[in-house]
């Protein structure tokens, strides 16, 4: 029964969000949906190979409606839909709201509660089992008007990404497919600050992007992963085993490694798209 109801609630999500980003009252750009799409359909994932997907986040709203650009049949199945992590104090409030997150695909995680916490256990097991997971790695919603610009190069960073991802990427035994991701103009649909009850409508005429960047080469992350001895000592912890002496400093260059090579991919592709201050759109398509 739980299954059932979980993928009623992803499909009726995922055909609301479409239904809303095709109504008119915002326009959408998307490039590189086939990155996403071939890695979903890839036969690697029956040998357990899993996605990861790694945005920036800039409004409440990033998800779910980012997901209304899918075709309508990925809703459909749960393999082709994506699981993440949801704020406990943001999500998780009551009980109603719980068992509606836990069904949509949203593993509750502890603000506060670090890297070693069940969540990032769970997120590690579904990816070794050949499951999707998006990430939102700074942690919080970063609208990009506030963005850190470099005053002397006029470069934009987003938010230090948590370093989460790095121990996913660690210890998940089969490194999975890495696809970046960037989205603009979903903090003009929902912007930050405002009273209610307009903080929960969404604010028409909006427009939005959604674009894939090119798979990481697996080789780029087997070298991030071989800087030193920690990526195998991690093994030996998500095994529940000791970390051999000296290994936890490893561990921690690694982990830092590995997540300074994702937010890199992103803010990359983010340049791209939105160019050196991380707030332009795409031309309309």
């Amino acid at each position: 029964m739980q299954p059932i109801l979980s993928a009623a609630t992803v499909a009726a999500i995922g055909l609301t969000c479409k239904a809303y980003l095709h109504s008119g009252l915002c326009s959408i750009t998307v490039r590189g949906l086939p990155y996403l799409l071939d890695a979903l359909n890839s036969p690697e994932r029956q040998n357990g190979q899993g996605i990861l997907t790694v945005s920036n986040h800039i409004s409440t709203l990033d998800d779910p409606l980012t997901w209304g650009i899918l075709p309508a049949r990925t809703y459909l199945f749960s393999h082709l839909t994506r699981w993440t992590l949801g704020a406990s104090d943001m999500m998780f409030t009551n009980p109603v709201f719980s068992a509606f997150f836990r069904k949509g695909q949203v593993i509750e995680t502890f603000r506060g509660a670090g890297i070693y916490q069940s969540a990032v256990d769970i997120a590690i097991e579904k990816l070794d089992s050949g499951a999707w997971i998006h990430l939102f790695s700074e942690g919080k919603v970063f609208p990009s008007h506030t963005y850190k610009v470099d005053p002397k190069t006029g470069i934009a960073r987003i938010g230090r990404f948590k370093w989460g991802i790095g121990r996913i990427l660690m210890e998940t035994p089969r490194p999975p497919t890495i696809i970046p991701m960037w989205i603009s103009g979903f903090d003009k649909l929902m912007p930050e600050g405002r009273r209610a009850p307009w903080k929960y409508l969404p604010r028409p005429g909006a427009r939005l992007s959604v674009s894939f960047g090119a798979p990481l080469p697996h080789a780029t992350v087997r070298a991030a992963l071989g800087t030193c001895a920690g990526g195998r000592w991690a093994q030996h912890r998500h095994r529940g085993e000791e970390v051999p002496t000296g290994g936890a400093q490893a561990e921690t260059e690694v982990r830092i490694a590995l997540t300074e090579l994702v937010q890199r991919a992103v803010e990359a592709l983010g340049r791209q798209v939105s160019g050196d201050t991380l707030t332009g759109l795409p031309p309309q398509t």
